[in-house]
């Protein structure tokens, strides 16, 4: 049996360029970065360029609804950078940070694998630039402000402590802290409440620094943030606090897009990493501008699968940043229409052509909502040692009925040397004639744009709203928000909001539990089913496999 490397023995032992070569390829001054050590720097936003950004070609990387390990779209996009550069296109790639959470939890590292890497993979995956720190602590400013207002015995502004919805965070998997009591021991220490943590992907800081176009941009929306209502039922927001330049100082570094480089020595912009089944699960605005200022092609990614990222992606980010795709990779692999098909965990690896053809629907309904975006879909199949020919040639037949080309994705084995056929596919999908629109108007209602999501990409009989998602539309309707876009909170399992509802169910209902809305970001955040905004660590957490040596020499973070 083939032995393959870890993927941090891959990146352990990659050759990097020192970050003045990689920020070269951009044609980016040295002068011009702020260094943090040999392999990271800060890029400046006077290098966002809007006619260039017009003239570069846009590309998505999304996925099929995965197994709990994920299919691999940050593995294929970093893989088709590559290859694309491989074939002449000056291309980068711009990703989502990793979150500590995931990283010590289920997923371990996450800055891509096998030979389609970002590096220093270490670094990425961990503390990095700071940005995840800086974005914590501004959100843990306003907390500390709005509690030291209900304390106030002359500038309170009457606060309600019952109808506070801001919470604290961490960037940690602690299921401990969801509900807490805070201001215990003593009249000093504060006014006791209900309270408690979220994780910091999960923070609306996290999605305003993603939904910013420029420094004004960002304490407009800070100073945005709904924080509960007065006994007199009058909204606070966080400019009424005068918090929002004390947290956009906190941000002033952490704006500020991250350039690191592929295991080939091609430039990626890493920035940003709100989670995609409660968030709007992208890159920020400025990084993906910023990767289109710098390259005449760029790949971005969109967690989960279709139905949440792509979907958020092209309804919200585009849309309000006023971008256009010009291809879009949809990601799948054997095994995941193994498990759509019925497999359990244990036979993912089991060659099973039944249940490949069981589980194509899956594929297929993702292909069909892709189009309705004005975008025809290139299927990657993320290869795997477990994949027969059989079960590959039938996904091919199979997308080829539907007018769509399919592709075997190598990266993760032979990094670009495995992608230039993605990358050519994609070429020509660039140079035809996709056409994107979004799939509702922002001005609809909200219950009208949950509907068109829910029906046109889920596959939804209807929407059933419960009496909390009534009272929280009527209070949403009241603050003025009926017009922004709805971010969906969803299992990332199912089309459904059921996650046993594998492949492609029919003829059932959402139900939304209850509402949240983000005034800062700019969007409406309807809960589908229960949706944990601190997740848990799982029986046996990835940290328990990681190890450091007297050397500073990591194992186990992959």
């Amino acid at each position: 049996m083939t032995e393959f490397k870890t993927d941090i023995e891959i990146a352990q032992q990659a050759q990097l360029n020192h970050i003045n070569s990689i920020a070269q390829k951009l044609n980016i001054p040295s002068d011009e970065l702020e260094l943090y050590g040999k392999y990271k720097a800060k890029l400046p936003l006077r290098l966002l360029d809007q006619e260039k950004i017009e003239d570069s070609n846009l590309i998505l990387v999304t996925a099929m609804t995965p197994t709990p390990a994920g299919e691999g779209k940050t593995t294929t996009s970093i893989g088709l950078t590559e290859g694309l550069n491989k074939i002449g296109k000056s291309t980068t790639v711009v990703l989502r940070e990793p979150s500590l959470g995931p990283v010590f939890g289920i997923k371990g590292g996450a800055a891509g694998g096998g030979y389609s890497q970002v590096v220093p993979m270490e670094d990425i995956n961990l503390h990095f630039t700071g940005d995840f720190s800086a974005i914590e602590k501004a959100n843990n400013l306003l907390s500390a402000l709005i509690d030291n207002n209900i304390q106030s015995k002359t500038r309170s502004l009457g606060l309600d402590p019952r109808t506070i919805v801001w919470k604290r965070v961490m960037d940690m998997n602690d299921r401990s802290l969801r509900d807490i009591v805070i201001g215990l021991g003593g009249t000093a220490n504060g006014i006791p409440r209900q309270d408690g943590f979220n994780i910091t992907p999960a923070s609306e800081v996290m999605a305003i620094l993603c939904m910013s176009e420029n420094f004004e941009d960002l304490k407009k929306r800070l100073g945005n943030i709904f924080i509960g209502f007065t006994f007199a039922k009058d909204p606070i927001y966080a400019r009424d606090l005068n918090a929002q330049d004390a947290m956009a100082i906190l941000l002033k570094d952490a704006i500020q897009p991250n350039l690191v480089q592929t295991l080939e020595g091609n430039p990626a912009i890493i920035h940003g990493g709100p989670f995609a089944n409660i968030a709007q699960g992208t890159n920020t605005i400025i990084a993906t501008k910023m990767g289109m200022s710098l390259s005449k092609y760029v790949v971005t990614e969109a967690g989960f699968g279709a139905d949440l990222g792509a979907e958020k992606f092209l309804n919200i980010k585009c849309v309000s940043a006023g971008l256009s795709p010009k291809a879009l990779v949809l990601v799948a692999t054997i095994r995941a229409l193994r498990h759509h098909g019925g497999a359990k965990k244990e036979q993912y690896n089991t060659p099973s052509l039944e249940k490949v053809s069981s589980g194509i629907n899956n594929l297929e309904k993702h292909i069909e909502n892709c189009k309705k975006f004005g975008l025809n879909p290139v299927v990657a199949i993320n290869a795997f040692p477990s994949d027969s020919q059989k079960e590959v040639d039938f996904v091919i037949e199979f997308c080829e009925k539907l007018g769509v080309r399919a592709v075997v994705a190598k990266g993760w084995e032979l990094g670009g040397d495995g992608m230039t056929d993605l990358a050519h596919a994609i070429v020509d999908e660039v140079e035809g004639d996709n056409k994107f629109q979004p799939l509702y108007d922002w001005n609809l209602t909200v219950r009208e744009k949950i509907e068109i999501i829910s029906q046109q990409i889920y596959g939804a009989n209807g929407v059933e709203y419960s009496k909390k998602a009534l009272t929280d539309l009527k209070k949403i309707q009241q603050l003025g928000l009926e017009h922004l876009p709805v971010c969906m909170a969803k299992t990332q399992k199912s089309f459904s909001d059921n996650p046993a509802l594998l492949s492609r169910p029919e003829g059932f209902d959402v139900n939304v539990r209850e509402f949240e809305f983000a005034a800062g970001a700019g969007f409406v955040i309807p809960i589908l089913g229960v949706m944990m905004r601190m997740p848990g660590l799982p029986a046996v957490p990835a940290s328990e496999g990681m190890q450091i040596d007297n050397n500073g020499k990591i194992s186990g973070l992959s």
